[in-house]
């Protein structure tokens, strides 16, 4: 938990005036009263996001980074529709409280939830967990993320909550777009990737509410069962291809433990020894879960292909804002350099899967 401020009178670095925040609040959220304190959680290399706590309760504000953004990022407003709209649904999420515009309160457009008591795990590997917890927590995170993507989206009030139908050449097109305008160097996979993803599209897409962001670390689990409590940071949430957001999951298999607290670079006695599913055990349960057909190799290892050049273009864009001093992270620069291991990865599932 961060340390925070002593006094409700704090100016925050990108001078916002903390008792202006709590005046507001005190208008707009039910039992809300003072003081504030206030301190950022670390990590969060998007969308800034702080702990708020009085002398009766806590809360999470979450709010757009300052300095000149890429167009259609950051969309602290949606965020907060979409969360309105999932509370009491299959999908745990936190409840939110209020949603405020005027950048004069706070620097930047935000909203605040209520906190979540629970743990956040960092490593997909879950060092000192017993085998059978890991094995309960994996497939914890399988039920979410079918449950996720077996909700009604009309019954949500969500069917505009993105466009239906060619998701992948929307989405391909957009990350291009985005990776083109914070790129800082070349890399060579990465300009490979970019000349075949849209090549290689799925011939089959569905569609259903995709978080867009699904991984261990943006879960916070009960504080004693292997249950998750609430889906964190759904910024990137929109309506897309399911397979696109699960096999982004399935990306702590490729990954290496090094850097990113993946799984690559285990093998299948490993896995088993730790009670970790293989990654084709748990696209299976998945499949059940939702019932849908199990894919190809080629499609796999077109969706994690595209995943990695997705996730590159967004540490190329945490790089950018590092140079331009806009990250909202002291480890901005560091995670910006890892961009060209993404991209080598993606490259290479994109070679296994025009070999499948």
């Amino acid at each position: 938990m961060p340390s925070m401020n002593s006094t409700h009178t704090t100016i925050l670095s990108f001078g916002a005036d903390i008792s202006r925040l709590g005046r507001w609040l005190c208008d707009h959220v039910v039992g809300f009263s003072g003081p504030l304190q206030i301190a950022q959680f670390p990590g969060g290399q998007s969308n800034p996001t702080y702990l708020l706590t009085t002398p009766s309760r806590r809360y999470v504000l979450r709010r757009k980074p300052g300095g000149a953004l890429l167009r259609s990022a950051h969309a602290i407003d949606r965020e907060f529709r979409l969360l309105k709209a999932l509370q009491g649904s299959s999908v745990p999420v936190a409840e939110v409280l209020c949603y405020c515009d005027d950048t004069s309160v706070f620097g930047t457009e935000f909203y605040v939830m209520s906190y979540v008591e629970g743990r956040v795990l960092w490593e997909s590997s879950l060092p000192g967990f017993a085998p059978g917890d890991r094995r309960a927590i994996f497939d914890e995170m399988n039920r979410v993320i079918a449950a996720l993507h077996s909700l009604d989206i009309d019954a949500l009030g969500l069917r505009d909550y993105g466009k239906t139908g060619s998701y992948f050449e929307r989405q391909v097109s957009r990350w291009i777009g985005q990776y083109r305008a914070s790129e800082t160097y070349r890399i060579d996979s990465i300009e490979r990737l970019i000349e075949w993803l849209p090549q290689h599209l799925p011939a089959i897409q569905t569609t259903s509410l995709v978080h867009g962001d699904f991984r261990i670390d943006n879960l916070i689990f009960h504080s004693t069962e292997p249950r998750v409590v609430a889906v964190l940071d759904w910024e990137l949430s929109t309506l897309g291809d399911p397979f696109a957001d699960f096999s982004y999951l399935c990306l702590a298999w490729h990954l290496p433990v090094n850097g990113f607290r993946g799984l690559g670079g285990l093998d299948e006695d490993q896995l088993k020894a730790l009670e970790i599913p293989l990654e084709r055990d748990f696209v299976a349960q998945y499949c059940k879960r939702t019932g849908k057909e199990e894919v190809t190799a080629r499609e796999w290892n077109f969706y994690l292909a595209y995943n990695l050049f997705r996730g590159a273009c967004i540490l190329q864009g945490i790089m950018k804002r590092a140079l331009d001093g806009n990250a909202s992270s002291s480890q901005a620069f560091e995670y910006g350099q890892r961009a060209r291991l993404l991209g080598d990865i993606g490259w290479s599932c994109a070679e296994r899967a025009m070999a499948a």
